[in-house]
């Protein structure tokens, strides 16, 4: 995936709730990622989401920070705050409990492309799995959405 950002002379940055930046780490593990991964924003609360990602506080209080819509607008606010061509967001609920109205294992990844037509969100479930489990689930399909996302943009 970092290769094909590098071929292509283009950069990555992340938004993470519920992974603290885990994506970003992830992706740091690479040799060379420092060519593509220009940073990353940890948003685990509503107010930086706000703040850092520029997520529209209202609609957060229609839909939720749990939802398609806070994820695909935390991964344009990252593409726009850290001046990337790509970004990739992940918002849900890690448990143990429900929180925001969703279940516990209710995750939505985002990717923000260069267009629209370059785009995703997509939703998962995983019930029933330890916080740590839901996080490291979630850092793999992130990555795995990036991936599918850029091969066919």
């Amino acid at each position: 995936m970092l290769e094909l950002l590098e071929a292509r002379s283009q950069t990555l940055a992340t938004c993470e709730s519920l992974t603290a930046g885990g994506v970003a780490a992830r992706l740091a593990d690479i040799p060379g990622a420092s060519a593509v991964l220009q940073g990353g924003l940890v948003t685990y609360s509503a107010d930086l989401k706000v703040l850092l990602a520029g997520v529209d506080r209202d609609l957060i209080t229609r839909y939720g920070v749990v939802s398609a819509e806070c994820a695909q607008a935390m991964a344009a606010g990252a593409r726009k705050a850290c001046r990337t061509d790509w970004a990739v967001s992940l918002t849900g609920v890690a448990g143990p409990g429900p929180a925001d109205g969703r279940a516990a294992g209710d995750v939505y990844i985002a990717v923000a492309g260069p267009t629209s037509a370059s785009s995703a969100v997509q939703l998962y479930h995983w019930p029933n799995l330890t916080r740590g489990q839901v996080r490291e689930n979630s850092v793999r399909a992130a990555l795995r959405l990036l991936l599918s996302v850029l091969s066919t943009g």
